[in-house]
C-alpha cells in the first residue's frame, strides 16, 4: 500500500514538473543564420507590436551553430525555431532525433543572393566563379597538378583584375552562407577545370575535399557571424572584399557595392529571376513539440507566412528578402499554418 501511495505521489510530482516546465518560458526563442536574422527580427518586432505575446528573442549564431542548439533537446532550455541559409542536413536531422527532437517543420521563406561586396569608393570588378575559386581555394590546378594556392594578387589570376592583394572577409565554417558559397561557386567552378573534373571521376571524396577547402594563408579571412562588422571593415578598407547575403548589401548601399559575378550584378530582379547564379533559398525550422507549450508559436508562424510579411510588397521585401513565387508562397504558407513536418 505504501509503495502504491509513493508511486502515485511520484507521478503527481512528475506531472506538476512537466506542467511547470511547459510554462517556464513565455517568450519564443530563435537562433541560427546571420542572413535570416534581420528577416526574423523584423517579423518578431511586428509580432510583438500586437501586444498579445512577448516579442521573440532572436539570436545570430550561424546556421550550423543554430542547428546544434535547436537539436539539443526538447523543453524550455532549448530554442523553438532555427533560422537557416541552407536546408537542414541529414546528419543534423539524425542529431535532432537522438535528442528527442523528432518532429520538425520546415518553412522556405524566400530567396537570397550571396554577394562579393566592396567599399563604395573601390574599383568595380566583374569576376567569374572560376576566378573566385582560383582566388580563394586552398589548392588550385596549375600546369595539370593541384598545388597550394600560389595567387597573391587578383591580376595574377587574370590581368584584367585589380593589382591589389587578395583579401576577402567571409563567414566561418558554421555559416550556411559559407556552405552555399562553396556549393554554388566552388563546386561549380571546380568542374570546369580538366584536372578536377578527372579527379571527380576517379575519387569523389578527394574531389569534394579539393573543391570545399578554403585557403588559410590570409587571402580569406574568417570574420565571424557578424555581417555588419564585415560591412564596417569594407568601408574602412577599399582593397578588401566581403562575402555575405544580398540583404546586407541593400541595407548598406551608401557604404558598399556588389561585384558582378559571371557578368550579372546582384540585384533584386536578377536574383528573383535566377539570372544571378549565386543565389539560394532561405528557411526557418520549427520544433513542433514546443507548439502549445511555448506561447505564440502558431501565431508567430502565421505572421511570418502572411502576405504583409513575405509577400511581393511585404515588409520583408523592404529588408532585402527575395519573395517566393505566388504559388510557392501559398504552398509554404499552408505548410506553416498546418505544421507539416519533415518526412526525410
Amino acid at each position: 500500500m505504501l509503495r502504491k501511495t509513493m508511486a502515485v505521489a511520484a507521478i503527481a510530482v512528475a506531472s506538476l514538473a512537466v506542467a511547470g516546465t511547459a510554462h517556464a518560458r513565455d517568450q519564443i526563442r530563435v537562433v541560427g543564420s546571420s542572413t535570416v536574422y534581420p528577416f526574423t527580427t523584423a517579423v518578431a518586432e511586428q509580432f510583438g507590436k500586437t501586444g498579445k505575446f512577448k516579442t521573440p528573442v532572436v539570436e545570430s549564431t550561424g546556421t550550423g551553430g543554430g542547428f546544434k542548439l535547436f537539436c539539443g533537446g526538447v523543453g524550455p532550455d532549448h530554442p523553438d525555431i532555427s533560422d537557416a541559409s541552407r536546408a537542414i542536413k541529414a546528419s543534423e536531422i539524425e542529431n535532432c532525433a537522438k535528442n528527442g527532437v523528432s518532429e520538425i517543420v520546415e518553412i522556405k521563406i524566400g530567396y537570397d543572393g550571396i554577394v562579393l561586396a566592396a567599399a563604395k569608393r573601390a574599383k568595380h570588378i566583374d569576376v567569374t566563379r572560376q576566378q573566385l575559386f582560383l582566388a580563394l581555394a586552398k589548392e588550385v590546378p596549375v600546369n595539370g597538378k593541384l598545388v597550394e594556392n600560389p595567387y597573391v594578387t587578383w591580376n595574377q589570376i587574370d590581368p584584367k583584375l585589380p593589382t591589389q592583394k587578395i583579401e576577402v572577409l567571409g563567414p566561418p565554417p558554421t555559416s550556411g552562407t559559407r556552405d552555399a558559397f562553396i556549393e554554388l561557386v566552388f563546386e561549380h567552378a571546380a568542374e570546369s577545370f580538366p584536372e578536377l573534373k578527372e579527379l571527380k571521376k576517379t575519387d569523389e571524396k578527394a574531389f569534394k575535399k579539393a573543391y570545399s577547402s578554403i585557403r588559410e594563408d590570409g587571402g580569406y579571412i574568417e570574420a565571424g557571424e557578424n555581417d555588419n562588422l564585415i560591412v564596417q571593415k569594407l568601408d574602412a578598407n577599399p582593397n578588401a572584399f566581403g562575402i555575405f547575403g544580398y540583404s546586407f548589401l541593400e541595407q548598406n548601399e551608401d557604404k558598399i557595392q556588389g561585384s558582378m559575378v559571371d557578368g550579372v550584378a546582384p540585384t533584386f530582379d536578377d536574383i528573383a529571376s535566377g539570372k544571378y547564379a549565386v543565389s539560394r533559398p532561405l528557411y526557418i525550422y520549427v520544433k513542433k513539440a514546443h507548439v502549445g507549450q511555448i506561447p505564440g508559436i502558431k501565431e508567430f508562424l502565421a505572421e511570418y507566412s502572411s502576405e504583409k510579411s513575405w509577400g511581393k510588397t511585404g515588409y520583408l521585401a523592404d529588408k532585402g528578402l527575395i519573395p517566393l513565387a505566388d504559388g510557392e508562397r501559398k504552398e509554404w504558407a499552408t505548410k506553416a499554418t498546418s505544421l507539416v513536418t519533415l518526412t526525410k
